[in-house]
């Protein structure tokens, strides 16, 4: 007959942990996994499967370890719990170690009922983690049932594999290129979006009226936006249509006031206040029209918006943030500074001699346009800008350029050629979408003449390629030469594919054809354009990185356009940004620079040079009135300050009017005599320093004010308690690689370690973490104190894979006696040791409990694990209890003098013998107050939503599990039990 168990009980079966649920009958167990979702439910037959109860056997009374054991034990049991106690249910099953600032935003969220949120840190601050971090713990608590993330199609591969990765959530695509595929496996009627429960979802896909209604119906109960400021509309006429489509999709998702929202963007404010108040809008209506200068307006705003800069959270949980020591402070490596350089080139004399030709030509097509209608006029000037983008741009896109047909060219009104020719030739912050905007544009009108004045000057083009007479790219060899000397890796951001393309060509090493590239035969080049697809994008970043491998001496350039621009972290293989060609606004170079200059960069000055031609009449300006305007706004209030689109187009507009005007003319006046230009220039000069003022007034006024730090430190405290610190992980990766037969090298923080002479079973389990390659040749493993890491080393987090591996074969092994090779860790063991004065015993315990969650879709049934050190002075009987501060600190007792091995056995046993009947009610009280703990836990982080609240419960798990047992011997009476004749 088989056993039944109860509802809430823990059984073993299928190699796992399981937890009965109510559905259960006796002889059909309906489980889920301990730590596991809803998803992961399976039924098993008793009958046909072996099932037991979930306990650990008994310690082994000759089993026993050094001093190191219990620590290590501890250590091992707390890295492998999946769902660790504490106030939040998700942390202890989550691939990643947040920072403390990063609960921030999950700590507010708890405290709402609904979570509308708009996160707005600066770039590189996180705020993927704070959005997965909420996320996660949404759908942990039975809060949120599905999940959708709205983002551009270039992002959507890097978010699955993030939510994949770091937060166990398996997301679908839902892009124009898979959602046939999906929509194939639907039953006849059935929604994709009820099909899939979680969905990385693109934006331009889903905006269309087609698809927005089907989304809308059958939308999960919590969404995501990313990059949310290209999302919302201004109650102005510049705003685009596809913002227009964006913001009315977004508006209909958020009306259902049940429904989670997150509203994620660097750039929360783009200049335009209506905007930034129909963003807030989606957040919360009433935010759309409360004062903020009010008290009240501001406390509002306060539970929803969160917007620190990196000098907010560079240190943090201080004595500056009012705690009373710095024992929780939590310091975070981003980059000091960023170290501007401005170079220089001039044009050779054939290539000054193609762009007057150039410049030419495009002012007689303009006049001539302007006398035969306003289209014709539109369709001219973005032909224009085109061949003036291009030529300066390098030979290989102006030959390009003059050889393709314009976009604008087939408008059939003005408005229409606007709509075609913009994207293509300006640099938009709001624009829709990187994709394909960095193919070179078309300056050719009419087609009639193959041999055209364009075909000419293209030929000509074509011949200046090389650094001869391309002294631009002469320029850019000595700079990448210079970089590569001080032991940088440089990103060279170019605006059109066919001079990434060309660029490559000319600096790479060709191994077929023997050809060396002018930057040395260690250095590996490669071009990432938005030919190639996003995920084939990462895979060549991760393939030059291989290919430069480890040599000290290797360098990586890499080559890439503005595709890479956004959402692409690329700080752990590159270090320095070369701005080939000056964007026409200036966010695009923040976004360039803040793909290298973010958390993880182990450089702590980010070095950025910027080329410019001070003789091609366009490069010169831009950078004085909008470049250096843009740094020098952003040095001062330490976060970017946008230029909106239209300010920075009346610059460039001005710019490209007076080049024109030369060209009819024949004026040699210098650029800054252009009245336009001097106009347009004030213009952006007096609104940007306006819109300075107001972020900076809005920064201090908005400033996170809704949970102080301390409550943060609370928090962080409790974690640490439950699934233990960095510096405990440390102790317990050195001691344990040591213990094993590792070689270790390095400092007290970051070493290497050789694992080639430890046990077959840990070299089996590390393989999958850091690479088959590594473990079969004994390549040394870098440890690093700073959770970001780049790929094939390991972070001292017990979220690291590596550190997990670890930790399960140092669990594996104690509690198999006969398990092959060392054994770090032992359930038992007694040690003589002056750091106790009488006999004094340590238990390390496992505890669980059962937690019920009320939420929104009904009581959520969860079990939580503890893993606590209790200790006693005397016999078990007469047991005297010591605080926990005091039992953890045997963990620091050292060893006296070697304990014979028979005294320790008879010891142990004879403790044994005598524990459980002593010890039981002290640990089932124990238990009582951490399950009241617990609850109270729970309580506090959402403390300000009574509802949410209302039904929880916390009860212990009878009998706890007594998963290690240590007999601490003062030195004296070891000495005398264990001298000759004595009997002990």
């Amino acid at each position: 007959m088989s056993q039944t168990y109860a509802t809430g009980s823990l059984v073993k079966a299928r190699g796992r942990e399981w937890v009965v649920l109510p559905e259960s009958k006796p002889d059909l167990l309906v489980l889920r996994p301990l730590g596991g979702s809803d998803d992961d439910i399976a039924a098993v037959f008793p009958a046909f499967e072996t099932v037991d109860e979930a306990r650990f056997a008994p310690p082994e009374p000759g089993d026993l370890g050094n001093q190191r054991a219990a620590g290590l034990l501890r250590t091992a049991l707390r890295v492998g719990f999946r769902s660790g106690a504490g106030p939040f249910r998700s942390l202890a099953g989550i691939a990643v170690e947040p920072r403390a600032y990063q609960l921030v935003p999950l700590l507010m969220a708890l405290r709402q009922k609904t979570v509308r949120m708009l996160i707005s840190d600066d770039v590189g601050i996180g705020k993927t983690i704070e959005a997965g971090l909420v996320a996660s713990e949404l759908l942990a608590q039975g809060e949120a049932t599905g999940l959708a993330v709205l983002c551009s199609p270039a992002l959507a591969e890097q978010w699955q594999q993030e939510l994949r990765s770091k937060f166990g959530i398996d997301a679908e695509l839902v892009l124009s290129s898979t959602v046939s595929r999906l929509e194939r496996r639907l039953d006849l009627g059935q929604s994709l979006f009820d099909k899939y429960p979680h969905v990385i979802v693109s934006t331009d896909f889903i905006k269309s009226p087609r698809h927005r209604d089907d989304f809308v119906r059958h939308c999960p109960d919590l969404v995501i936006v990313d990059e949310a400021h290209t999302c919302v509309a201004a109650d102005d006429t510049t705003t685009s249509t596809q913002n227009q489509l964006r913001y009315e999709l977004l508006r209909r998702v958020a009306e259902d006031a049940t429904r989670h929202l997150l509203l994620v963007t660097a750039t929360p404010h783009s200049g335009k206040e209506s905007a930034f108040r129909n963003l807030l809008g989606l957040v919360k209506p009433e935010l759309a029209s409360v004062s903020l200068e009010s008290e009240s307006g501001r406390k509002l705003l306060a539970q929803h918006f969160v917007a620190r800069k990196r000098a907010d959270v560079r240190q943090y949980l201080t004595k500056e943030d009012g705690l009373s020591d710095d024992s929780l402070a939590e310091r975070t490596a981003f980059p000091s500074d960023r170290y501007f350089k401005d170079e220089t080139y001039k044009l050779s004399s054939e290539y000054r001699a193609l762009l007057d030709d150039a410049i030419a030509y495009a002012s007689e097509r303009v006049e001539e346009a302007g006398g035969q209608g306003r289209r014709e006029a539109r369709i001219a000037w973005w032909s224009a800008i085109a061949l003036l983008r291009s030529l300066v741009s390098s030979p290989r896109a102006a030959a390009k350029t003059l050889r393709t047909r314009s976009a604008a060219a087939i408008a059939a009104s003005a408005e229409e050629a606007d709509k075609l020719g913009a994207p293509l030739t300006s640099d938009a912050a709001d624009s829709d979408s990187m994709e394909g905007m960095d193919v070179a544009p078309g300056a050719e009108i009419n087609e009639d003449d193959p041999r055209s004045r364009l075909g000419e000057l293209a030929d000509r083009a074509q011949e200046l390629e090389g650094p001869a007479k391309d002294l631009k790219l002469k320029a850019l060899i000595k700079h990448l030469k210079g970089l590569l000397a001080d032991g940088h890796n440089p990103i060279v951001f170019c605006r059109y594919i066919p001079t990434a393309e060309y660029l490559a060509e000319q600096l790479e090493n060709d191994k077929d054809s023997g050809k060396r590239g002018p930057l040395g035969a260690k250095t590996v080049v490669k071009a990432v354009t938005g030919t190639i697809s996003p995920q084939q994008r990462i895979e060549r970043i991760e393939a030059l990185a291989v290919e430069a491998g480890d040599d000290a001496a290797a360098r990586r350039v890499l080559i890439a356009t503005d595709c890479l621009s956004e959402g692409v972290n690329l700080q752990h293989h590159f270090d320095a940004v070369v701005h080939y060609d000056l964007a026409w606004n200036p966010t695009r170079h923040d976004q360039r620079e803040g793909r290298v200059d973010r958390y993880g960069q182990r450089r702590d000055q980010v070095r950025v040079i910027t080329i410019y031609g001070d003789d091609n009449g366009i490069d010169g300006k831009v950078l004085e009135v909008l470049i250096k305007k843009h740094r020098q706004i952003k040095k001062d209030l330490g976060i970017s300050v946008s230029i909106p689109d239209e300010l920075s187009t009346g610059v460039t507009d001005a710019i490209v009017e007076w080049l024109l005007m030369r060209g009819r003319e024949g004026q040699q006046n210098t650029l800054f005599g252009s009245e336009a230009l001097d106009t347009a220039a004030g213009k952006v000069e007096t609104d940007w320093n306006s819109a300075a003022e107001r972020e900076k007034a809005s920064r201090s006024r908005f400033a996170q004010r809704s949970i102080h730090p301390q409550e943060v430190a609370r928090e962080v405290a409790s974690i640490r308690e439950a699934l233990g610190g960095a510096g405990e992980i440390t102790t317990f990766v050195r001691e344990s690689l040591d213990a094993l037969g590792a070689v270790l090298r390095g400092g007290d923080e970051d070493f290497t370690a050789q694992v080639g002479g430890t046990p077959i079973g840990l070299r089996d389990a590390l393989a999958p973490a850091i690479g088959a390659e590594v473990i079969e040749k004994d390549r040394p493993i870098p440890f690093r104190s700073d959770p970001a890491v780049a790929r094939g080393e390991a972070a001292l987090v017990r979220t690291d894979p590596v550190v997990g591996a670890l930790a399960s074969h140092v669990l594996n092994a104690a509690l198999d006696k006969d398990a092959p090779g060392a054994r770090p860790a032992r359930r038992c063991g007694v040690v003589t040791t002056d750091a106790v004065g009488t006999m004094t015993t340590l238990l390390l315990v496992r505890y669980r409990f059962h937690l019920t969650l009320p939420s929104r879709s009904g009581d959520k049934q969860l079990v939580a694990e503890d893993a606590r050190l209790v200790a006693f002075e005397g016999s078990p009987k007469k047991a005297v209890w010591l605080p926990p501060d005091r039992a953890a600190e045997l963990l620091d007792a050292t060893a006296s003098m070697s304990t014979p091995p028979h005294f320790g056995t008879r010891t142990m046993t004879r403790t044994l013998d005598q524990l459980l009947p002593g010890v039981k009610d002290h640990l089932e009280a124990y238990g009582e107050e951490l399950a009241a703990d617990l609850d109270a836990s729970h309580r506090r982080v959402r403390a300000a939503s009574g509802e949410i609240v209302r039904g929880l419960s916390v009860t212990a798990q009878k009998p706890a599990d007594i998963l290690g047992v240590y007999v601490y011997l003062p030195t004296t009476a070891a000495t005398a039990a264990t001298a000759p004749g004595v009997s002990a």
